[in-house]
């Protein structure tokens, strides 16, 4: 009797151990690609901010923030 209780009891630790297992095989992976997209959009964000004065000019242009006088004088000044 105590024989069957003993093997009873180890077999519902490795049920617990094997559902343990596989959350913590979860948790791992989803940290690692959460990790892996967090790091690939810092650097392709830190693109979006190396924009030239140029290119900043010729968007403030487009959205009728300055004149064409005004990104005229803009360019002399960037050569």
């Amino acid at each position: 009797m105590i024989a069957f209780a003993l093997r009873h009891g180890e077999h519902m630790r490795d049920g617990w151990w094997r559902i343990l297992a596989l959350v913590m095989f979860i948790i791992f992976w989803g940290a690692v690609v959460g990790l892996g997209v967090w790091a690939f959009s810092r650097i392709a964000g830190s693109r979006k901010a190396e924009r030239s004065p140029m290119d900043i000019a010729k968007e403030r242009l487009a959205k009728g923030e300055i004149s064409s006088d005004e990104f005229e004088r803009i360019k002399q000044q960037l050569r």
